[in-house]
């Protein structure tokens, strides 16, 4: 049994979706924010789509283009728009599958690697300046929130 007046409940609801808005709305920002700058300072004339690939197959290895637009979200006409700009500049190559030579796999280069070392460090430098406009205690409580969302 609810003892709270109707529009009491009514309004710690509003409030609270309000609340989820304008936290979601202040991350998108941040997100937003944090990718301009980064286009800034990063040179390469690369997106972070192109670095997201490049990242995919570093870690996960040789990959199908199908594949890495799953995992990243995209469709496949983007994909394929990202990796012939990642293939021209040499940064992937394409292999055949070895059983069926109409599968196309997508392995990055040593020079791929390379660039996402140094997009990777710019971001990370980045990233360091924006955090440490909070206190050290800010910091560690944005930690345990962020923890505690990844584990959902």
């Amino acid at each position: 049994m609810n003892i709270l007046p109707t529009s009491y409940v009514e309004r710690s609801y509003s409030v609270e979706k309000q609340t989820v808005f304008e936290l979601l709305h202040s991350m998108d920002n941040f997100t937003n924010r944090l990718i301009i700058q980064w286009n800034k300072i990063f040179t390469e004339d690369l997106g972070i789509s192109h670095i997201l690939t490049l990242g995919y197959l570093d870690t996960n290895g040789k990959a199908r283009p199908s594949q890495i637009a799953k995992e990243l979200g995209l469709t496949a006409p983007t994909v394929t728009h990202l990796t012939n700009k990642l293939v021209k500049r040499q940064l992937v190559t394409r292999l055949f599958d070895e059983n069926d030579r109409r599968i196309i796999l997508l392995e990055i280069t040593n020079e791929g690697k390379g660039i996402l070392d140094q997009a990777n460090k710019d971001g990370h430098k980045l990233r360091e300046e924006m955090f440490m406009k909070l206190t050290a205690g800010e910091r560690e409580q944005l930690l345990q929130i962020f923890t505690k969302l990844n584990e959902t």
